[in-house]
């Protein structure tokens, strides 16, 4: 089990799927991945069991994701259930309309949050 993978979440294969995506890009894929949303994601993601994961997602350092809390301190923090974040990935709902609705929190700069939907669509265009 990779560590980035959580027992009962759903989202742990979206997660790994990232890490996946963002090693297989050229340096300049990153780059340019990284310069779209040029922010500290971190995701804190709860399931059916009120059990919650701290992942992050660093688009503007590193070009990684890692579980746990983000160092450096977040750009936004965006709480969100598990079923929200699967959801997300696969298209079936977007940022936007998830926090609208009260499926999706966010604390920091909200608008890096939107840049969540093109972080994950791009990592699934690599996969």
């Amino acid at each position: 089990m990779s560590d980035l993978k959580a027992a009962g979440f759903k989202s742990s294969e979206l997660i790994a799927g990232l890490d996946t995506a963002f090693k297989s890009y050229s340096d300049k894929e990153k780059a340019e991945a990284m310069k779209k949303s040029n922010g500290i994601f971190e995701l804190q993601v709860t399931n059916a069991d009120k059990e919650t994961v701290t992942w992050t997602i660093d688009m503007k350092k590193t070009g990684t994701v890692y579980k746990g809390k983000a160092t450096p301190k977040a750009d936004v923090t965006i709480i969100l259930s598990d079923d929200t974040l699967v959801d997300l990935a696969a298209g079936k709902t977007n940022g936007q309309k998830a926090f609208m609705t009260g499926k999706l929190k966010t604390k920091g700069n909200m608008m890096l949050a939107t840049k969540l939907d093109t972080v994950l669509k791009g990592a699934k265009a690599k996969l």
